[in-house]
């Protein structure tokens, strides 16, 4: 065996999934087995799964069903997306190489092309308001290309999953069976392909400004509100010349409109609303949650 530690539930792939020695030799081997150089081996940004850098390279392990996460279903929605993606015109890693390790565990992976340059929260905190507007132009023209209709490619329903619903447990109980209800009788809009998770560390700007887009772990079948709500609150943080550049000379109540109903109904949105609309404990009603979102937009 390559990997010798032990995944039994999410605690222990915490535990390992962000430190290189365990990782190290099963990466080799990979490297090997794909016929690519193999140089030293660095961590980089945390996320769900295990992700590396060797030298021009990112090898990223997929967590294995033992770890809780589901992880075939990771794998092969971030390959639908990134073929989806640059089928488009939009700027992505290069795949290297994609497969599966049959070790202590059964590990899929992807090898991509490592992009050199800046996350958005690096490249925009020196912006003034004029090159603010114009990033958000060109983020609202890749967006465009892929929130059109396509196939369901892995069978999730966003609105009435239970299983993405754990992020709004920590709400008020009658918040909770608001939100229930209201997304039961309302109608979101036809559904488009969504890449789920455009915050800052996804946008990679390279030194000749291109912005490329990394990580579609998440895509999703989703009505637009799904991604642009998500956008507004996470990517942009409710930045008045993000939002004016990504959404034009925008109507505040729409605004509020959709960002209140992507929240809502996006997998990460309780969490999103707890880090950037105040404490939860003190939502409870919907009218609260969209009285704190006219409030910031104001």
């Amino acid at each position: 065996m390559l990997f010798t530690s032990d995944i039994h539930n999410h605690s222990s792939w915490s535990q390992v999934y962000h430190s290189v020695e365990p990782w190290e030799p099963l990466i080799h081997h990979i490297l090997e087995k794909e016929g690519l150089p193999i140089s030293p081996i660095e961590t980089l940004k945390p996320g769900t799964n295990a992700v590396f850098r060797s030298g021009d390279m990112v090898i990223k392990i997929y967590a294995p069903e033992e770890s809780g996460i589901n992880y075939n279903m990771d794998y092969s929605t971030e390959l639908y997306g990134l073929s989806f993606a640059h089928s488009l015109g939009v700027p992505v890693p290069e795949v290297m190489a994609a497969g599966v390790v049959r070790d202590k565990y059964f590990f899929q992976y992807l090898i991509l092309r490592y992009i050199d340059g800046l996350d958005f929260n690096e490249y925009s905190r020196h912006l003034n308001t004029r090159e603010k507007i114009k990033l958000a132009k060109s983020i609202r023209d890749i967006s465009d290309r892929w929130n059109i209709g396509c196939e369901n490619f892995n069978g999730i329903d966003v609105l009435y999953d239970l299983n993405r619903q754990t992020r709004w447990e920590k709400y008020p109980e009658g918040f909770k069976q608001e939100r229930v209800e209201y997304i039961k009788t309302h109608d979101f809009g036809k559904r488009v392909f969504v890449h789920g998770d455009l915050c800052y560390d996804n946008l990679i700007i390279s030194p000749t400004g291109t912005i490329h887009i990394i990580d579609f772990a998440d895509a999703v079948i989703a009505p637009l509100a799904y991604e642009q709500g998500h956008l507004a609150a996470e990517l942009f943080n409710f930045d008045t010349d993000f939002l004016k550049g990504y959404f034009g000379e925008y109507n505040t109540d729409y605004l509020v409109d959709l960002c209140f109903k992507g929240l809502l109904i996006h997998d990460f949105g309780g969490d999103i609303t707890a880090k950037k609309l105040g404490p939860v404990d003190t939502l409870y009603s919907l009218w609260d949650l969209r009285k704190r979102i006219l409030g910031i937009l104001m």
